[in-house]
């Protein structure tokens, strides 16, 4: 289906190549690099108007959610073998340590950290590599390893990043247009304790055998033009499609207007594991910039009797997928405003904040089948809610601290019984060090 027609313009991409990425190989050794990423990640959620969450402990209900964890990503990454096929290794090994959260406090199902049962982990961790060939300039990787694409992307939002097992191929060998395809069949969460667990749907939780992809982007001959579409098979629950495009026109006096399209469009496959899915959604944002400031308004619409659903938790590139909600109910219509500053001119280099608020309404659950029904306790019609959020980030330009990181994101939802969602004040504090080792 989609990869071998992906598989297909692959090689014929690099059938044509004339000269590649390949010809400067340097050798497994002098191309190699290691790099290593410190994290730290506290959290709490404080939830409001009668709602509560279950806690690891199995204890009552609590109306607060803290966690607090350090996590470390080793990540290597060989060079190739010089010849006509290059041959190279890629590995990582990610680690985390649980900062204190109490077992009575930690919502059910963790956001950073680990658990086994009512316990909490005080240390966590899990290690990958990846086997990987060249030829010109396309890549075959096979093995434990992220992804990035928007309809199978490995999510880097909480304290370590998520990963998948299986196949990969690009190929950047036909100037302006890069191209992948691949199939995976395990995953591994974000505060997973091992890899090799099966694949999982966002909302619906339905556990899959095998997604699969091809696609690519295209760097229009059109100034300021790009676009990018991709194709893929959740085996058994879904087919999915994607079309993406973005433009940007430069205006006078350092400012400039950009349009920024994303569309989707899922429908059921094979035994249907998540019963009938028929959805199309979008959005559509428009940015204004001009010197230090960006305001921006988005649209984005749900067609479709159930919720946009995905893979992997970094899936979903629709603008007014938002910290604490998606906006992806079933017929959902909402719309965002939002303004980012660099505040390097005014205050110091590599400060930056930002502030939105998106409000959706117009949901409905009657039809949405029995793996979406009543989802989070959601149902009915009438359903309504809204988000504001909150950012600022500094990260240190210069000295023996540059590249740290330091983010402090606030967050607010509110929703009615018919969307479903909690109702919940989120404060998250974020310090991030890279380290390039070699």
């Amino acid at each position: 289906m989609a990869r071998i027609s992906g598989l297909a313009v692959l090689a014929v991409a690099a059938g044509q190549a004339q000269a590649g990425a390949q010809d400067e190989a340097k050798g497994l050794v002098e191309g190699a690099s290691l790099g290593l990423v410190n994290r730290m990640v506290v959290e709490q959620l404080d939830y409001r108007r009668g709602d509560s969450t279950r806690v690891v402990s199995g204890g009552a209900r609590s109306d607060e959610a803290r966690e607090a964890g350090y996590g470390l990503m080793l990540n290597f990454s060989s060079g190739y073998t010089q010849g006509l096929i290059g041959l190279g290794l890629d590995a990582h090994a990610y680690g985390g340590l649980n900062l204190g959260s109490d077992a009575d406090k930690v919502r059910s199902n963790p956001r950073y950290i680990a658990k086994d049962g009512s316990d909490l982990q005080d240390s966590f961790g899990r290690a990958g590599a990846v086997l990987k060939l060249r030829w010109s300039s396309t890549e075959l990787k096979v093995g434990e390893m992220r992804t990035k694409n928007p309809i199978f992307h490995s999510s880097d939002t909480r304290l370590l990043p998520e990963t998948n097992r299986g196949w990969l191929i690009s190929s950047n060998d036909i100037p302006q247009l890069s191209l992948q395809a691949g199939r995976f069949t395990r995953w591994a969460d974000r505060n997973a304790r091992k890899n090799g667990q099966p694949l999982l749907a966002n909302y619906s939780g339905v556990q899959g055998d095998a997604f699969s992809f091809a696609g690519g982007s295209w760097t229009t001959p059109w100034n300021g033009l790009s676009l990018s579409s991709y194709v893929g098979q959740y085996e058994d629950v879904w087919n999915t499609w994607y079309l993406g495009g973005f433009y940007k026109r430069a205006l006078a006096d350092k400012q400039s207007l950009s349009l920024s399209l994303n569309l989707y469009r899922n429908k059921d496959t094979g035994a249907a594991k998540a019963g009938r899915v028929d959805n199309l959604t979008w959005s559509l944002m428009a940015t204004y910039a001009a010197g230090m400031h960006q305001l921006g308004l988005g649209y984005q619409k749900v067609d479709g009797d159930t919720p946009f659903d995905y893979v992997n938790r970094g899936s979903i590139w629709l603008e007014n997928a938002m910290q604490l909600s998606d906006f992806n109910a079933p017929h959902e219509a909402s719309w965002q405003l939002k303004y980012e500053a660099d505040l390097g001119q005014w205050l110091t280099p590599g400060l930056r904040a930002g502030v939105a608020y998106t409000r959706g309404s117009g949901i409905d659950y009657r039809r949405a089948g029995s793996v979406y029904a009543n989802y989070l306790g959601a149902s009915g019609s009438g359903g309504r809610h809204w988000e504001r959020d909150m950012l600022l980030r500094y990260t240190v330009q210069q000295g023996q601290a540059k590249g740290l990181a330091l983010q402090l994101r606030y967050g607010v939802h509110r929703a009615n019984s018919s969307q479903g969602e909690l109702n919940v004040n989120q404060v998250r504090l974020l310090a991030e060090m890279p380290m390039q080792i070699f």
